[in-house]
């Protein structure tokens, strides 16, 4: 750490802080710059967090690289440069200095694996834990091959994914006269999707006051309702989380109407059983003049191929055709089980 510090590095934050993406201030004179310029400030961190805003409300652009690349960054003071071609700095007789200078060797990353990350230390470890943990030893635990679901529990919960399964497989359905639940513009992130915050917005359900998100769901969920969210480009963009699919499956939402979606999202959308649709080409919600008060109906032949072009009717009597993003015949085969979950207790019942 001393030849940290002495480059300006400094502890900042412990544990989780900095790998869930927490930084320390930036100088002010810093901030003011970047500010009143309306400056693209970058970030180059080894952390996994590195949509806008998140490291610091400050920098607009971060890249990840691998520790020794965010000093190197660090020390060249600009995201600019070409490290090939040109020098991070220069030493104390003003001769340029280039990464390949500073990189580590093989035979020194080597060296000190071997001094410090000694194998023998993790087996210590490991072997200990059922011998010196008498509290833990202490617990009684069930000893059935299933677990026995406590209702009261606050903690541990019965996922409801599974409720209704069953072992055969049915053919796809068409999704009949929906209503939009969310109406949405552009780079919507998974944060916002998480079913907390979803419960924290509001629209107006249809005949009613002013509900949360939850609540509306709820009684579209009870009335027998399926659900779709529209949507600008980049649905889905910034960190992913599988429970930004999770959330919607589980507030009744059976497809996504979008110009575009970010790859993981989508991915895990289709995981979920959610249907993502994407616009063709020219054509927006703006466009096509949805206003997200009419109902849908989205045509789902039972003979489904990857990327596939299908009809969506209105209540109004307009149709327009959209994308199926289902990419892969693996995609198809998870949407026809209703999700990758659904799939894999199918395919783990045959054995």
């Amino acid at each position: 750490m001393d030849y940290l510090f002495q480059l300006g590095f400094e502890v900042v934050g412990y544990g989780c802080m900095t790998c869930i993406g927490n930084s320390g201030p930036l100088p002010e004179p810093v901030v003011s710059a970047i500010t009143q310029g309306d400056l693209v400030a970058a970030g180059v961190l080894s952390g996994n967090r590195n949509f806008e805003g998140r490291v610091h409300p400050n920098t607009r652009a971060n890249y990840l690289a691998s520790p020794p690349l965010v000093i190197a960054y660090a020390i060249a003071g600009t995201v600019r440069i070409d490290f090939e071609k040109e020098p991070i700095g220069v030493d104390s007789e003003g001769k340029d200095i280039f990464l390949r200078d500073i990189w580590p060797t093989r035979e020194e990353i080597q060296a000190v694996e071997r001094t410090f990350v000694i194998p023998s230390m993790f087996k210590e470890v490991y072997e200990k834990i059922e011998k010196v943990n008498e509290r833990w030893n202490s617990l009684v635990a069930p000893s059935d091959k299933l677990y026995t679901w406590d209702p009261k529990s606050t903690y541990i919960k019965s996922p409801p994914f599974f409720d209704g399964l069953t072992m055969e497989l049915k053919p796809p359905k068409s999704i009949h006269d929906a209503y939009v639940l969310l109406n949405l513009g552009d780079s919507f992130e998974p944060p916002g999707l998480q079913l907390v915050r979803l419960a924290a917005r509001q629209r107006r359900c249809h005949g009613q006051r002013d509900l949360d998100v939850f609540d509306a769901a709820e009684r579209y969920r009870q009335s027998g309702v399926p659900l779709l969210v529209l949507a600008g480009k980049e649905y889905g963009s910034g960190s992913s989380r599988d429970w930004a699919a999770k959330g919607p499956f589980l507030l009744g939402i059976k497809a996504v109407v979008a110009e575009s979606y970010e790859r993981i999202h989508r991915s895990n959308l289709v995981g979920m059983g959610v249907i993502p649709l994407e616009y063709l080409d020219g054509d927006t919600a703006d466009g096509l003049g949805l206003t997200g008060r009419e109902r849908y109906t989205v045509v789902v032949p039972e003979q489904l191929t990857p990327r596939m072009i299908v009809d969506v009717k209105l209540d109004t009597g307009k149709t327009f055709q959209v994308r199926m993003r289902f990419d892969t015949d693996v995609e198809l085969t998870y949407f026809r089980h209703g999700g990758i979950l659904n799939y894999m207790i199918r395919k783990m019942s045959e054995n």
